[in-house]
Parts: structure tokens; sequence; C-alpha cells
């Protein structure tokens, strides 16, 4: 297998954790996962792959207006 060194790789996730999501919104971390976990149901009806107790980065701020 070939090591392809042009392509970059980011390190920076495109996800918050419950726990990121916490400290932003200033709450608890049940709040915060029962909030991933509404906001992830929205993304599941419009077709998208989500994972638990994790959330889009770019959703999450286009949702939350922070």
């Amino acid at each position: 297998m070939e090591n392809n060194t042009n392509s970059t790789v980011s390190t920076e996730s495109k996800v918050y954790t419950a726990e990121e999501v916490a400290a932003i919104l200033g709450v608890s971390r049940a709040t915060a996962y029962r909030e991933i976990k509404r906001l992830n149901a929205e993304l599941k009806v419009q077709g998208y792959i989500t994972v638990t107790g994790k959330i889009s980065k770019r959703y999450f701020h286009e949702k939350s207006y922070l």
C-alpha cells in the first residue's frame, strides 16, 4: 500500500461531544445529551448518518445561533 504524502488529513474534529456541548451551552451533560439526541433525530429524518452522543459542529452552530 502506497503512502500518499500529498494529501493532508485534518486532525480537528468535525463533531462536538456531549461534554463540549454542555460547556458551550452552560448546561449539564444530561441536558447536552438530550439536545444532541434531538438534533440527531432531525438529521436522521433528512437522511444523514448520525453518531450517538456527537453532533456536527456545523449543524450545531446553525441550529443554536452561536
